[in-house]
């Protein structure tokens, strides 16, 4: 099998495909998936395609593999490949074939989403505008018009897979995919015609012969044979709809997303292992991380509305592609724990007592073969006794114990490493501009109001989706209004907005400006605003900030200033009603028709001092990328909202300038009990996002093009350029622990006990460590960055450590007394390390 596996990368990475030889037969029973009849425990994680790069995607990939993922999962984004009806794009990160293709490299299965909805904080949820405008559509129901569509793209799809030879059936890395997405959700609110719909949509879904399972998530009346799964933060009591059918967990949420304007949420990882513990406890075989690498929204993908341009999800791969620690490693030793218990959980369903309150125990025994779960659901500690011998249970923790007897992982007691990540900002480094700029930047004012010779009238005012089909975030909305002598000296115009927010100029002058937020997108606001006796121009920006993706109806859910719209406190008291009078309609601006956004063309300023704080401008320069591998981000701090474009490619929208909420944080987030989005909050009253991933395979060593299109007012010369890295790896060990999982054949094997151990890695592998910046045995206090040694310390700890650790990349230092002597009796010790890699 071994060498079967080495050809099967090989001929991956030949780019020869032979499928005849690798083809397998995936089937399901109540148990599990089943790879040509043998029932297999997956470890799957998600990774989108398009929030990444395919220069990242095979490092992404492996770290996964390395992390004990089996599967990748990912959904298909039918705007980003059809964005208009007929014209498919699949090149650079649109490559969905490329993608599964370099998953297969890596010796991994997929789990293809086709939906072709998606949800995903993606804009629109994945669909592409122009469906809302064929005739007699309604999305997501029993609609011919939609239903041919969505069958048309699905087979678009699954036919492009079944060329490539991708499925498994084909001897493709291909095990699942998905129809629909968490209809369940919101299908009430279709009526009847939801079931004949998801009838019909499962139907279509297995008449396209892949030879794989398919499914849907949240769809508790999904027919035979589509098998339905659970989404959420815990799935340990769901139950599939049929006897027959294994139980599955395809999003088990590994944190939340961040809005524009909110605080960053964040999940312990005691309490994400809690999690999939339980779920394999309680019958589970498939448990899907979403997401494993969350990665950006580049472009105007994002969703919402206010959805921010960084989608890391508190992953285990965060955002940049670097490893998050100590998630990604507690992970891996639970997946270690949960394989070694595998050959059991296969085989039978779990045996399941409750000897005391909240106490749960599931048994798996077949033959010589018994495997147990040991779970406390209460956020209190306990003692358990299980088969004569007893076990402590931290609060809110599950222990796996693959031979019934002995504990090899416990959810809460973390014996990976953790990290310090940090950024190193600096100045972009400028290179000579061909325009001879002084200040490195040149610029293009935008004209207010009306430029373009496509703007059009109508009466009245149109919402703003239907009239820009999403071609642009932008719509102007132009009147002219004659004033006599009834100018009052406290005029306030009145805009009532759909959203997402909107910016008025009088006179070509910006007035005011206003904006919603992620749980109400709606804007009302009232601008004082200075008018001339004659005629006035009155022009308002109204701007899109990722359409909705979720919910019900919501393709229907509009947006832009729908009114009214009014001018009240004139002279005489009056107040006048505009909403209703002929408006001049501008999409986008002039600037993007002229393809400033390569900074290639148009006719840039540099000769004159360089204008800041004002709106509907573009900035440019020329920068240098810094040096070395590390990834690179570009900090917005200084600037207001925008959009920008590194050499032409749109690392997204920023806004530095929405901060969060200042209250809702808390120091430290107790995992103890049930998480929910709300629960572990940090960064706030800071802006939610000023740092924005710029892909390494999008810069060149030198003169690199910025082109920033600023819309509401900001100074360029504050932005910077910052590298990650990390500064410090740490771990933190009681005797109490359990010794890594790696070492239980050993232990086994020998009959000699394995106590725990500490483990240090440098986090890139040509790093030794250099430096031990702390060490203590004993009862060590504090966190990575941040330890303090207790009342009571080894005097020999910290040259113990040096010596094990100076100069390797990677050491493992026991954790008990016969290391470090005996500097306290009576109370469990731990040991405490912080070290520096070069």
């Amino acid at each position: 099998m071994r060498a079967t596996h080495f050809v099967f990368v090989l001929v991956w990475f030949l780019g020869v495909y032979l499928p005849t030889y690798f083809c397998v037969n995936v089937t399901y029973d109540h148990r599990a998936l089943l790879i040509d009849g043998k029932r297999k425990v997956f470890i799957s994680g998600s990774i989108h395609y398009p929030r990444s790069t395919p220069q990242m995607w095979p490092d992404l990939i492996q770290k996964s593999k390395d992390g004990g993922v089996d599967v990748i999962e990912t959904y298909v984004f039918w705007n980003l490949h059809e964005p208009v009806q007929g014209q498919y794009h699949f090149q650079g990160r649109r490559d969905l074939v490329g993608f599964v293709k370099a998953v297969a490299a890596a010796g991994l299965y997929v789990h293809l989403r086709i939906g072709p909805y998606a949800c995903a904080e993606w804009n629109y949820g994945g669909f592409p505008l122009w469906l809302h405008f064929i005739p007699g559509i309604q999305f997501r129901t029993d609609n011919e018009p939609f239903k041919a569509e969505m069958k048309r793209f699905t087979n678009k799809i699954v036919q492009m897979m079944k060329k490539e030879n991708l499925y498994a059936s084909q001897g493709g890395p291909i095990i699942l995919s998905q129809i629909e997405n968490e209809y369940g959700n919101i299908d009430r609110d279709y009526g009847p015609a939801a079931k004949t719909y998801i009838d019909w949509a499962a139907s279509m879904a297995t008449s396209l012969q892949t030879g794989v399972p398919w499914v849907m998530c949240q769809q508790a009346d999904a027919p035979d044979p589509i098998i339905n799964t659970c989404n959420s933060f815990y799935c340990d009591q769901f139950t599939p709809n049929s006897d027959n059918k294994p139980k599955m967990f395809t999003e088990n949420w590994s944190g939340w997303f961040l809005a524009f304007g909110g605080a960053t949420p964040y999940r312990p990882v005691e309490d994400l292992a809690f999690s999939v513990a339980r779920f394999f406890q309680r019958g589970g075989t498939f448990n899907n991380y979403y997401m494993y690498h969350g990665g950006t929204n580049f472009g105007r993908t994002s969703g919402g509305p206010f959805i921010s341009t960084s989608y890391d999800y508190d992953s285990p791969i965060d955002e940049y592609g670097i490893i998050r620690q100590p998630k990604w490693g507690h992970l891996k030793e639970l997946h270690k724990a949960i394989k070694l218990c595998e050959e059991a959980l296969i085989a039978t369903d779990p045996n399941i007592t409750s000897p005391g309150p909240n106490i749960e125990i599931a048994t798996y025994k077949t033959g010589d073969v018994c495997a147990a779960f040991l779970a406390n659901i209460d956020t209190s500690d306990a003692n358990v006794t299980f088969d004569g011998n007893s076990y402590y249970l931290p609060g809110w923790s599950v222990s796996t114990l693959p031979d019934c007897k002995n504990v090899v992982f416990n959810t809460a007691k973390i014996n990976s490493a953790s990290t310090i990540s940090s950024f190193t900002a600096e100045s972009l480094k400028e290179v000579d501009s061909l325009d001879g700029s002084s200040s490195g930047w040149s610029w293009i004012s935008e004209p207010v109001g009306i430029s373009k010779n496509d703007a059009f009238s109508k009466p009245g005012l149109l919402e703003q989706i239907n009239t820009t089909a999403d071609k642009s975030d932008y719509l102007w909305y132009s009147l002219s209004i004659n004033v006599e002598d009834n100018v009052g000296a406290q005029t306030v115009l009145h805009i009532e907005s759909l959203g997402h927010a909107l910016h008025a100029f009088i006179n070509g002058k910006r007035a005011g400006s206003g904006a919603g937020n992620s749980g109400n997108a709606s804007v009302n606001v009232d601008i004082p605003i200075t008018l001339v006796v004659g005629n006035n121009t009155i022009d308002l920006l109204s701007l899109t900030v990722g359409l909705q993706n979720y919910g019900a109806f919501f393709d229907t859910r509009g947006a832009g200033i729908t009114g009214p719209v009014t001018l009240k406190g004139l002279k005489n008291g009056s107040t006048i009603d505009l909403s209703s009078q002929t408006w001049t309609y501008q999409v986008g601006f002039k600037g993007d028709g002229l393809g400033l956004v390569s900074g290639r063309v148009g006719q840039w300023n540099s000769q004159s001092t360089l204008p800041t704080n004002q709106p509907l401008t573009w900035y440019k320069t020329n920068f240098a990328a810094p040096s070395g591998t590390n990834p690179v981000a570009i900090d917005f701090t200084g600037m207001g909202k925008g959009e920008a474009w590194v050499n032409g490619q749109s690392i997204g929208r920023y806004w530095p300038t929405y901060a969060a909420p200042s209250s809702g944080c808390t120091d430290s987030c107790d995992y103890r009990g049930p998480y929910d989005s709300g629960k572990c909050l940090k960064n706030c009253g800071k802006p939610s996002q000023t740092l924005y991933h710029v892909p390494r395979s999008w810069l060149k060593p030198d003169n690199n093009t910025l082109v920033l299109f600023e819309e509401s007012g900001g100074d360029p010369t504050k932005i910077s350029i910052a590298t990650k890295q990390i500064e410090s790896v740490c771990s933190h060990v009681s005797e109490s622990h359990p010794p890594p999982v790696s070492m239980w054949n050993l232990d086994t094997e020998s009959g000699t006990e394995v106590g725990p151990v500490l483990s240090l890695e440098c986090p890139s592998p040509n790093q030794v460590i250099t430096s031990i910046k702390f060490a203590s045995y004993g009862t060590p206090q504090g966190t990575c960055g941040n330890f303090n040694h207790g009342r009571c310390s080894s005097n020999g700890a910290l040259s113990i450590v040096q010596k094990a650790c100076i100069g390797s990349s990677s050491c493992s230092i026991g954790v008990s007394i016969n290391t470090f002597g005996n500097p306290c009796r009576g109370v469990t010790k731990s040991l405490a390390v912080e070290a520096a890699c070069t």
